[in-house]
């Protein structure tokens, strides 16, 4: 591979910058439902992408054949295409520095997943699926094992020479339960598809699907005959996984910064915040601080070098509620008038242009526990595990739906409640923030399919969130 990308890179030498990755990946998903093997799919994907800068424009060109005489021609086609670009570019590219990186990084991995034997993948969802499948009421009970192996390797004309290999591991299960009024979800450890994470198998031998089943299949049935989230403007505290939907979607896609200079607009539209905001606009309260953690351990946005070689970097977001930065590439780092890149640039692989994207948004923790939140809520709703989402496209207006909620009364949860869901505009809520729990509630979450670009690319970004107090919150039933 490295011969290739030479020469590809030798091919485009008279562009004005230069970069080629070698990309070669191993995926493996797998699901059961009951005793039933629904899912059993392997595949392997290997090529390499040449990405230019010539005349102020950015060029890309991409091949699956690994071939010295395919490398020459990928590296002038993607010298062509930028030139075509810069005849109606509107102001020319520039790029902060970056040093040249020499480096080779790798996922901290205990066991290799792709190590265990398929039968032992599937006895571990069977342990949890086989008894959830047997309780009256139930129509469905699935179990997901996802893996994924990804080896980069990243040259530039800079003299850059990065070698990566990321390592995920997801698994998790959910019970289906239908009756004369519809059907109601719960999932564990999270909704669709269950815990995604950076390592190895040793993700799936800590989540303890078969401990956590029996209670995953009785809410699933309970919720059949629990009433509707009720309408009303209350207090709402939201468990760490319907936090994570928040961050992503309120906060995380808000602060790309091809969103905020209006770069990124067709698909999935741009953004309420402006250059401006940066160091100024109040987004939460004092309990809202946020960074973007590319080191942070076990997550989906945890590598060494993004996509256009910069290193890894935490860097805050939201620091006491106030905007303090946002994710950038070297190009909008220099349009923003930064110093340098957050490293925010990937792509979904080889044949893909790296965009800015998510790394791991955190919310930070604040303290105490989950039940010291609930502690000072005299009436209000606590909504957990995220099932739909709805925002609009410049992340402002918005309204997401849970699997499950109770009552909170005088401190403590009471009746359950189905298909809540709360609504409100992101700045709003995220001041009427008032509390978080600690570091002992704190959890790595990932989202497998965040989807951004134009043509579309689904990227794995990561989340660590604790759950979260919020007043004044706009509540109702996901089905009014």
């Amino acid at each position: 591979m490295e011969d290739i990308l030479l020469a590809a890179l030798d091919a485009a030498s008279d562009a004005a910058y230069a970069d080629v990755r070698g990309v070669g990946s191993q995926s493996s998903t797998l699901s059961v439902d009951g005793e039933e093997l629904e899912d059993c799919t392997s595949a392997t994907s290997v090529g390499f992408g040449v990405r230019v800068l010539v005349d102020g424009a950015w060029g890309y060109a991409a091949s699956s054949r690994l071939d010295r005489h395919e490398a020459h021609r990928i590296g002038r086609a993607a010298v062509d295409i930028a030139r075509a670009s810069a005849r109606v570019r509107a102001r020319p590219v520039e790029l902060v520095d970056e040093p040249a990186h020499r480096a080779t990084w790798a996922t901290p991995v205990e066991i290799d997943p792709f190590s265990v034997p398929l039968e032992e993948r599937i006895s571990t969802l069977l342990e949890a699926t086989v008894p959830m499948a047997a309780l009256p009421g139930i129509r469905a009970a699935r179990g997901y094992v996802d893996l994924l192996r990804r080896r980069t390797l990243f040259l530039s004309g800079e003299g850059a020479r990065i070698d990566q290999t990321i390592v995920h591991t997801a698994a998790g299960i959910e019970a289906v339960a239908v009756g004369e009024d519809g059907a109601q979800r719960r999932s564990y450890p999270g909704s669709f598809r269950g815990h995604f994470a950076s390592g190895g198998w040793e993700v799936v031998k800590g989540l303890d699907l078969a401990g956590a089943a029996p209670r995953v299949a009785d809410e699933a049935v309970a919720l059949l005959s629990a009433p509707d989230c009720p309408s009303t403007t209350t207090t709402v505290v939201l468990d760490a996984n319907q936090v994570m939907l928040q961050v992503h979607e309120s906060v995380g896609h808000a602060l790309e910064m091809d969103r905020i200079l209006g770069m990124e607009a067709a698909f999935a539209g741009t953004s309420f915040v402006s250059p401006a905001d940066i160091g100024h606009l109040r987004y939460g309260s004092e309990h809202v601080n946020i960074v973007a953690d590319a080191t942070a351990p076990g997550g989906l946005g945890t590598f060494g070098y993004d996509d256009e070689g910069v290193e890894a970097q935490r860097v805050p977001l939201i620091t006491a509620g106030v905007v303090s930065g946002a994710l950038t590439s070297r190009e909008t780092a220099a349009a923003a008038g930064m110093q340098r890149s957050s490293g925010a640039m990937r792509a979904q692989g080889w044949a893909n242009l790296p965009l800015i994207r998510m790394t791991n948004i955190n919310l930070l923790p604040g303290a105490g526990s989950l039940e010291d939140l609930l502690s000072d809520v005299d009436d209000g709703i606590y909504m957990a595990t995220n099932r739909s989402w709805s925002i609009d496209d410049m992340r402002k207006n918005f309204q997401f739906g849970c699997e499950i909620a109770w009552a909170i009364q005088r401190g403590r949860l009471t009746r359950m409640y189905r298909n809540p869901r709360y609504t409100g505009i992101t700045t709003d809520l995220w001041r009427s923030c008032d509390g978080v729990a600690g570091e002992q509630e704190w959890v790595m979450q990932g989202t497998p399919n965040c989807g951004k670009g134009q043509p579309g690319q689904s990227m794995r970004v990561g989340h660590g969130t604790a759950p979260a107090r919020f007043r004044a919150v706009r509540t109702g039933t996901g089905r009014s």
